[in-house]
């Protein structure tokens, strides 16, 4: 039997590997269709994924954290039930900034690009800016949309800075704009992005969801391995034309680092998410101390599919 599952992800490098498993045929061995788009921002994704319109995120996981809270972009009477069920990336965050500003000291009473100020990477954001010496509320926040977005306000001159993810740091580098700092640099461990799904639609859909865990891990392991190398980042720059042949080889070394880039078997680490529930207790809702990593996470379906292949 044939499942949809229609995936919503955002834009960047770490969609590799599910470049690859839909192009080796993968996602149909294990039953699914894929239907994947990407989104404009981290709101709509939240509000369609809530409304059923599509069964999958391609998320940072602090936004399943941010919805279970109630502390998300977009208000709901109830509290959506979404979970992380597999490990996407660390992630390597990068502030990426107009020629003129040399140093995140700079940055003090700019106005800065963010998808939403207060879910996603943005708290990345403001620890290291605070890191930096700029603390909140010395500079201005506009909530500009996903990466690609972002990138493009500042490239264009409307913003002095951003938070990016590859390859989308590397272009910004290779047209002479300057990376301020990144988060490997402040964050030893971090569970930057993840796939999640409504707790309802995946006990009604298991082996859809099974399957497409199955389809990303064939295709992970294809792309982490050396020996795909070369083959991996043409896949990536006939999906990502933004990407340029210049380029892709730091898109590539980043995005295959155990420490910035995609998780060796999809796994979702403690101390990451620890970190990711630490910055939100510090910049999110005061008072809203967070502490249970296991509240935002159901890995059954991970553990099963795994038990399955082998």
């Amino acid at each position: 039997m044939t499942h949809t599952v229609k995936l919503i992800a955002f834009p960047g490098a770490p969609n590799l590997p599910i470049f690859v498993a839909r192009e080796k045929g993968w996602f149909a061995k294990h039953g699914v269709t894929l239907d994947m788009k990407l989104t404009p921002n981290s709101a709509y994704q939240a509000e369609a994924l809530a409304k059923g319109e599509f069964d999958v995120a391609g998320t940072a996981f602090d936004n399943v954290v941010a919805y279970t809270e109630g502390q998300g972009a977009v208000a709901f009477d109830t509290p959506p039930d979404f979970f992380a069920f597999l490990g996407a990336t660390q992630i390597e965050l990068a502030i990426v900034a107009r020629p003129e500003f040399k140093s995140i000291a700079d940055l003090a009473g700019q106005n800065l690009a963010l998808d939403a100020p207060g879910t996603g990477f943005a708290f990345v954001f403001y620890n290291m800016l605070e890191k930096g010496g700029v603390k909140p509320g010395q500079y201005e926040r506009a909530a500009v949309g996903a990466t690609p977005t972002r990138w493009e306000s500042v490239r264009d001159g409307k913003h002095a800075a951003t938070m990016t993810i590859e390859p989308f740091t590397s272009i910004g580098k290779a047209q002479g704009f300057n990376i301020l700092a990144r988060s490997t640099e402040t964050l030893a461990d971090y569970q930057g992005g993840v796939f999640a799904s409504r707790r309802s639609w995946a006990a009604e859909n298991k082996e859809a969801l099974k399957g497409f865990v199955k389809a990303y891990l064939d295709g992970l392991a294809w792309t982490l391995d050396p020996a795909n190398r070369e083959e991996g980042a043409k896949i990536l720059l006939r999906e990502m034309p933004d990407i340029k042949p210049g380029v892709v080889g730091s898109v590539m070394a980043s995005l295959l680092s155990p420490a910035s880039g995609l998780t060796p078997k999809g796994a979702v680490t403690i101390p990451g998410v620890r970190a990711v529930l630490d910055l939100r207790t510090r910049y999110g809702k005061p008072g809203a101390a967070l502490n249970d990593p296991h509240k935002y996470i159901d890995l059954s379906y991970y553990n099963e599919a795994v038990a399955e292949l082998g």
